[in-house]
Parts: structure tokens; C-alpha cells; sequence
């Protein structure tokens, strides 16, 4: 018995080595990948780490990795998508992020919200006027908007990539498009009022691609709406 207690003790002493041994590999591995820029390979090294030696810290930084290649499924597969108001801020803007990039708003303004608690700002503003304008909540985009105007500065730029190459507006200009949805979705039928703040919107960026595309939707549905008053009054007649 006490052969085989020695030897069990050796066993766990060799075992502990070899885990410290493997894990200073790991740390040494993903310094050197982070030198190389090779994010895969930063990725690779993380992960064994992970399963070493498991900490929040190491799993936050994991999943921006991935948030920060594209990699979103695989950055909400580690961190999860539950409201969790514990969460480090680094966790909850990964989880914001990829649960927006991934078209899921329902979840995505849940984690904007926990953001916007902690430290609101007229671009959080912007990022939960536009999800809570997908999702019908109406009542809450119109806060989150005059939140945004009323906070945001000149300086302040968003940026959009609906089109080649990208390109960035003042804040203000966006959140003024926004409010010009919310005019639309709240009463379909006030077309004009809604344009008119699409074009304040272009008036502050010339160079908004989508408003002047939204802009051109809302004109056609009003040229045809007129069109077809116009043929119906001619029926009656």
C-alpha cells in the first residue's frame, strides 16, 4: 500500500509538471503568433490554454479573437447568448457585436442594453434606435434617438457598409435618417414628414448612400399611392 501510495503521489507530481510545462508552451505559442499577426494560430494556442487552465479572462479574449476575424457563430458559441449583467464589458460588446452581425436583434439589443446601463453614449444611442426600429419596439427607438441627438457631437462618425468601399456620416446625420424611419413606421401614410428628415439627414452628409436610397423608395411609393388616388377618383367619376 505505501509502494502504491508513492507511486500515486509521483504520478500526480509528474502530471503537474507536464500541465505546467504544456501550459508555458501555450503562453509561449500564442506570444509568438500575436508577434506574427497570425490570428489563427493566436486562436489555436487560446483554445488549448482554455482547456488548461479555464479562466473568463482568457475566454472574453478568445471570443474577441474570433469577433475580431469574422468569426462571430463562433464567438457567441463560447460566450453564449443569455443577458448576463455580471458579464465583463468586453463580453458583452462581443456578444452585442456578433449577435447584431449575425441578424439577430431580438438578442443583439439585449446586450446594447447592458452597455447603455453601464455607460450611455449617442452611439449606443444609435445602435439601439436602429435594432429596436427592427424589431417594432417604436416607443423605445424614439428614446433611444433623442437620447442620441441630444448627446451626440459634431465630431462623432458612423460608419456604413451597404456599399464598396465604406463610408462614414456625422452621427447626427444618422440618427436624423433614423427618426425619419420612425416617422414612416409610426404612420405610413406621413411619407412627406418622413422624407423631409431623410433630406436633413443628407444635408448633413452628402455622401449617405442609404438614406438617398430610402429616400428614393419612400418617393416612388408616394408617386405611386398619388398615382392610384388619382385613377380611383377618375373611376367614381
Amino acid at each position: 500500500m505505501k509502494k502504491i501510495a508513492i507511486l500515486a503521489v509521483f504520478s500526480s507530481f509528474l502530471m503537474a509538471n507536464g500541465q505546467n510545462d504544456l501550459k508555458k508552451h501555450y503562453e509561449d505559442f500564442y506570444k509568438q503568433m500575436r508577434v506574427q499577426g497570425d490570428i489563427r494560430g493566436a486562436i489555436n494556442a487560446l483554445t488549448h490554454l482554455y482547456v488548461i487552465a479555464p479562466s473568463d479572462e482568457r475566454k472574453d479574449t478568445l471570443a474577441f479573437l474570433y469577433a475580431n476575424s469574422g468569426q462571430y457563430m463562433q464567438a457567441i458559441n463560447l460566450l453564449g447568448t443569455e443577458k448576463d449583467a455580471a458579464a465583463s464589458d468586453m463580453a458583452v460588446d462581443i456578444k452585442a457585436l456578433s449577435l447584431k452581425s449575425l441578424d439577430q436583434p431580438q438578442l443583439a439589443v439585449q446586450q446594447y442594453e447592458i452597455l447603455f446601463d453601464r455607460k450611455p453614449d449617442a452611439f449606443l444611442a444609435y445602435e439601439l434606435a436602429d435594432l429596436n426600429l427592427q424589431i417594432g419596439k417604436l416607443d423605445e427607438a424614439r428614446k433611444n434617438i433623442d437620447y442620441g441627438l441630444q448627446n451626440a457631437e459634431d465630431d462623432m462618425k458612423v460608419p456604413f457598409y451597404e456599399s464598396k468601399p465604406p463610408y462614414e456620416v456625422p452621427i447626427k446625420a444618422a440618427l436624423t435618417y433614423e427618426k425619419g424611419l420612425l416617422t414612416y413606421n409610426e404612420d405610413k401614410t406621413n411619407i412627406d414628414e418622413a422624407i423631409q428628415l431623410i433630406d436633413q439627414a443628407l444635408t448633413l452628409a452628402p455622401n449617405f448612400n442609404l438614406a438617398r436610397q430610402i429616400k428614393q423608395a419612400l418617393t416612388n411609393q408616394k408617386s405611386q399611392s398619388e398615382q392610384k388616388a388619382q385613377a380611383d377618383g377618375e373611376e367614381k367619376e
